[in-house]
């Protein structure tokens, strides 16, 4: 008894050590709309995902400021019960952190991205039918080596990422992202090259109390092989309580190489936070897209939803 009591109480002092020493975290998120669908005069009634995934992200202190970290994302349909893509297809890396910065190997989203078009669309996010159908993107999620700096002044990083092309034809693709953030101030800029395909996108987000205000501008090239284009998005939240009030605009010009190929995309929502964890929502997004655009051509929803982050 006296031996099972010493290896007991020493297995219980080494899975201390052992806890002190790393953390696992497992999180989510599950998002889903009721919409009523028009698309080219064809009326559909869905329920909708919203980006819904299940997460799983750690770090292990290796001591003299050295992390190590893992993040393994999985995006599912809750709707159906079946994956939204590959298993860890929203995300897989592992990295290392300390005073040099943040390096990263693996299966990720562009920062370039998340730098401009996701920050000021506010209202969901980025996801479902309300999303930027206008953001041209460029980045390749997957095979990717990425560095982030530590921030030189307080709230100001940059990430450049690279992936691999690891022959079969594929190219390699670049991504660069600046971010500042400032207090009421945050600004960020987006680069993504693939080829002869490249974007460079600025934003701008301001908050004065109740009241925010955003602004993006992109410029492509040949990011869908007809020449140069430019988009525009502005976007206002107002927040009072619980309550959130949120307009969307976006306006891509014509391709140079195609006419009539711009469009317009108008967004209306409203979000009430039951808790800081769940939210009750609706919006009405509309596309108007002339007649030879590369979109998803003339559409609109009107959706009720409920998210719910663990």
């Amino acid at each position: 008894m006296n031996r099972t009591f010493v290896v007991a109480a020493l297995a219980t002092l080494v899975s201390g050590a052992a806890m002190a020493q790393s953390s696992v975290t497992i999180y989510g998120r599950l998002n889903l709309t009721l919409e009523s669908q028009d698309s080219n005069g064809v009326k559909t009634k869905v329920m909708n995902n919203n980006a819904s995934r299940l997460g799983f992200k750690g770090t292990e202190d290796l001591g003299g400021g050295l992390k190590a970290g893992f993040v393994l994302e999985h995006g599912f349909n809750p709707d159906t019960g079946t994956p939204a893509a590959s298993f860890w297809g929203r995300q897989s890396e592992v990295n290392l952190s300390g005073g040099f910065g943040t390096l990263r190997l693996g299966n990720f989203i562009s920062e370039a991205y998340f730098a401009t078009s996701d920050y000021i669309s506010m209202h969901n996010h980025e996801t479902g039918t309300s999303s930027d159908a206008l953001y041209a993107y460029i980045g390749r999620n997957t095979n990717k080596v990425a560095y982030r700096t530590p921030e030189f002044v307080k709230g100001f990083t940059i990430e450049g990422a690279v992936s691999a092309g690891e022959g079969g034809g594929r190219v390699r693709n670049y991504d660069v992202a600046v971010n500042y953030n400032g207090g009421p101030l945050h600004v960020g800029v987006g680069y993504e090259r693939a080829g002869s395909a490249k974007q460079i996108a600025v934003s701008a987000l301001y908050e004065f109390g109740s009241l925010i205000v955003g602004g993006m501008v992109q410029s492509d090239r040949n990011a869908y092989g007809v020449g140069d284009r430019t988009n525009v998005r502005g976007s206002v939240a107002y927040i009072v309580g619980a309550n959130e009030f949120h307009l969307n605009v976006g306006k891509a010009s014509n391709y140079s190489d195609v006419t009539d190929s711009g469009a317009l995309q108008t967004t209306l929502g409203y979000n009430y936070n039951l808790s800081k964890r769940t939210k009750v929502y609706g919006y009405w997004t509309k596309v108007d897209a002339e007649r030879n655009t590369g979109y998803a051509s003339d559409y609109s929803s009107i959706a009720l939803g409920v998210r719910h982050n663990f």
